[in-house]
């Protein structure tokens, strides 16, 4: 389960937090992703500020780390950049040849290296089981000398397994799995799309020889919501039924095809809701809710096997 997002300062330092995750792994989780933001101001900045607000601060990452730790997790650290305009960080891009005076790739990329190697530092001190350098890039995905010189400025300093999570559909576009050691996907996929998608995924990994998971997947409990799993502004009536029948379709699909390594669900927020308030909850957490249920039975099941 992806836990804090976005990862607003002090909101992983406050007391309800170290509740949230309790009442998390309570669900049967045994892996978490910490999952938190840096901005920049446009899709056309290069510069990630990763130090200033509202990132939280490096104490409140170590912290949360090691709450986790106590609590039997194995520890994914995922370091995220967003675009303080609201614009999606897939659309981060600048001309494929240089030109003078425009923004580059080249810059952007020595900024992003600078916040990605930051956070890699804090997973090795941590002894963070899995790194994930970067998420939903689509437009930089095709950046690859790029990527790959930062997987390897990444692995100077973090020992431990590195991960890139890619968009949905683009597990068979990227070019450089073999640079990473676990391949990772959104697999926010209509509920009607399953299998046909992991037919289509399935070749990718086979190729690869490495392990694959869903490093995030899940659905909002609203009406409408399993069509289009990846909308989280889509207009519906809150149906923690619609939700349950995602995930009961989700991880049949997946049960199905022993490549698949797991799921990181989406998600989990530092701070929680009160159960109380789950039935007219319509976002992607599955505290209280059908789902929520349908989670604690199936997770503990399989930890416990």
């Amino acid at each position: 389960m992806t836990w804090g997002w976005t990862g607003v300062r002090g909101s992983w330092a406050k007391p309800e937090a170290s509740e949230s995750m309790r009442r998390m792994a309570e669900h049967g989780v045994n892996w978490t992703a910490l999952a938190y933001a840096a901005l920049q101001d446009t899709a056309q900045s290069t510069e990630v500020r990763f130090r200033d607000e509202p990132t939280v601060t490096d104490a409140e990452i170590v912290a949360a780390i090691r709450e986790a730790k106590a609590l039997g997790l194995k520890v994914c650290l995922k370091p995220v950049v967003n675009v303080a305009d609201g614009t999606w960080r897939a659309h981060i891009g600048f001309f494929d040849q240089d030109v003078p005076g425009e923004p580059t790739w080249a810059e952007w990329f020595a900024s992003y290296r600078e916040f990605i190697l930051h956070a890699a530092r804090l997973a090795e001190a941590e002894g963070c089981d899995l790194l994930c350098i970067g998420c939903e890039m689509v437009r930089a995905d095709a950046r690859e000398a790029e990527w790959r010189a930062l997987i390897g400025a990444v692995r100077e300093v973090y020992t431990g397994p590195i991960t890139y999570n890619c968009d949905k559909y683009q597990e068979d576009r990227l070019t450089w799995w073999d640079a990473v050691d676990v391949i990772s996907s959104s697999g926010y996929y209509p509920i009607d799309r399953w299998r046909a998608e992991l037919d289509r995924i399935e070749p990718v990994v086979a190729a690869s020889a490495k392990p694959f998971f869903f490093m995030e997947a899940g659905c909002p409990s609203r009406v409408g919501s399993p069509a289009r799993p990846n909308d989280w502004t889509l207009a519906g009536e809150p149906s923690g039924e619609a939700q349950l029948a995602y995930y009961r379709e989700m991880f049949e699909a997946c049960d199905e095809r022993a490549w698949v390594g797991g799921v990181m669900l989406w998600d989990w927020p530092a701070a929680l809701y009160d159960a109380a308030d789950a039935p007219g909850n319509d976002d992607y957490c599955p505290y209280g809710k059908p789902a929520g249920e349908f989670l604690r039975a199936t997770y503990r099941a399989r930890t416990s096997a």
